[in-house]
């Protein structure tokens, strides 16, 4: 196996998944990027990064990015001699909007792009479920790999995705402080009433069709019984600032984990509370792709 000589950049967007009813199936890639570079060198690792998780992040293995393109270039066969890494992050992390899936989609990407024939070895449904495998689950991953609105699925162990267009401007609330995961996760109960889980799939299918072709179903589509209000006790201000959006008429969710609130449409950064960020964006349609050097 042989690689490329010189740096290659990837650049990865962000993505919100669940978008309300669509728990752990649906994602959209959204347009606010982490870039990263790499360079195959003679020996070593040397990792740096600037932005979001700097001061915070691992520069050495245990690097999210590093581990996720080892694990690419394993399943390509071979590892390079040594990697030089940068990384540019814009996305916040621990807020709900994919950074560990943009970091792992990133680091699979640019493997790839750092092998002669790494794309006709490594398809992007083989990238897919390598990120599926390493970030546990396949929404954000599909988004940020994808870009658009994403439909994914597991079948036994194997992912299935279903990607489309949409045009929808989002406007996100980010608090100041992050939520976890694994917390999030935690506080979801077993099992959930039957007519919440009907309610749901009818409101997932929905949301489908209103992101694509029918904008005015939004609020009804968003809505969602199944995760948010289990994990209110984790981001109080920011279940509150999603009903009082939704109370408006505004459709709004809890952007995957949390504590982010996104909202669909423009113009609402008065809403925000003190000290949050509000970031308008859209849809990013390319997903995870090669800059120009």
């Amino acid at each position: 196996m042989s690689f490329v000589s010189g740096p290659v950049t990837v650049r990865v967007p962000a993505s919100s998944a669940n978008l309300g009813p669509g728990f752990d199936a649906l994602g959209l890639a959204l347009t606010l990027f982490d870039d990263v570079t790499g360079e195959v060198i003679d020996g070593g690792l040397a990792v740096e990064v600037a932005g979001e998780g700097s001061g915070a992040v691992p520069l050495d293995d245990r690097n999210l990015v590093v581990r996720a393109m080892y694990a690419a270039f394993d399943l390509l066969g071979e590892r390079p001699p040594g990697l030089r890494l940068s990384c540019a992050n814009a996305i916040p992390h621990g807020r709900g909007l994919g950074s560990s899936a943009a970091a792992i989609v990133g680091g699979i990407v640019l493997a790839r792009a750092l092998v002669d024939d790494g794309a006709a070895r490594l398809d992007d449904m083989a990238a897919l479920q390598l990120a599926g495998d390493l970030e546990g689950h396949p929404d954000n991953v599909a988004a940020a790999l994808l870009g658009g609105l994403t439909i994914a699925w597991l079948d036994g162990d194997s992912i299935g995705v279903e990607r489309l267009d949409s045009a929808t401007a989002v406007t996100v609330f980010v608090p100041p402080d992050a939520v976890s995961t694994k917390k999030a996760r935690g506080l979801l109960p077993d099992q959930v009433p039957h007519r919440d889980a009907s309610h749901n799939a009818g409101r997932a299918a929905l949301l489908v069709v209103a992101m694509t072709s029918a904008p005015h179903r939004l609020l009804a589509a968003t809505d969602d019984r199944l995760h948010q209000s289990y994990r209110s006790e984790a981001m109080p201000d920011s279940y509150a600032l999603m009903q009082a959006l939704r109370a408006d008429a505004v459709p709004a969710i809890i952007s995957g984990a949390g504590p982010t609130v996104l909202a669909f449409g423009h113009g609402l950064a008065g809403r925000a509370p003190d000290g949050w960020r509000v970031l308008e964006l859209g849809v990013d349609s390319g997903g995870a792709r090669i800059l120009a050097t």
